[in-house]
């Protein structure tokens, strides 16, 4: 109920509800070239690949605001995730009075996770600013942000990218196309 509570109030730009998710994703390069799609046939893949790693993907959304921002990282620590939020304060909403954040109860998704990154009154400064909501514990649904992931799974992730860099471009891409929609 809080976080539909949440939901139902009007836009306030002094006090934006921001949603927040992530995932990881595996890099898989072709080890073949695909044959390409001809009249009435898909593209077609060989059934190897090459195993690249993985990139965590950190979502952040305003649904009233109509933007998503999506950071392509390395590692999903608790830092990674300390680091968001630092951005969330200072990038996407220095002038905000508090951001309140929508998110699941994942262990990184602590208070605690500023301390550790930062120094204490750095930490401070960041969390004086969140204001966090989590999402019962089986109901992650519950967060827009699942849904913005879902689409970028349909629309870009569902295909083979091989390497961070195309995945960064991809990311960005409809990033792009989805903000101007809004």
């Amino acid at each position: 109920e809080d976080v539909l509570d949440l939901y139902a109030e009007p836009y306030d730009p002094q006090r934006p509800v921001v949603c927040f998710d992530e995932t990881s994703t595996q890099l898989v390069q072709e080890t073949r070239v695909p044959i390409p799609p001809r009249r009435g046939r898909r593209e077609r893949f060989d059934y190897e690949y090459r195993r690249n790693g993985t990139r965590n993907l950190f979502l952040f959304c305003e649904p009233l605001g109509g933007w998503r921002q999506v950071a392509v990282t390395e590692h999903r620590t608790s830092q990674d995730f300390a680091r968001q939020m630092q951005w969330l304060v200072d990038g996407a909403y220095p002038e905000a009075a508090v951001i309140r954040v929508v998110m699941d109860n994942l262990n990184t998704h602590r208070p605690a996770a500023l301390y550790n990154t930062f120094p204490p009154a750095e930490a401070r400064r960041i969390l004086k600013r969140l204001e966090f909501h989590h999402t019962p514990k089986h109901g992650s649904w519950l967060n827009m942000a699942e849904i913005e992931l879902s689409v970028f799974s349909r629309q870009c992730l569902h295909r083979r990218i091989g390497d961070a860099a195309t995945l960064a471009r991809e990311i960005a891409a409809l990033q792009r196309q989805r903000n101007e929609a809004r």
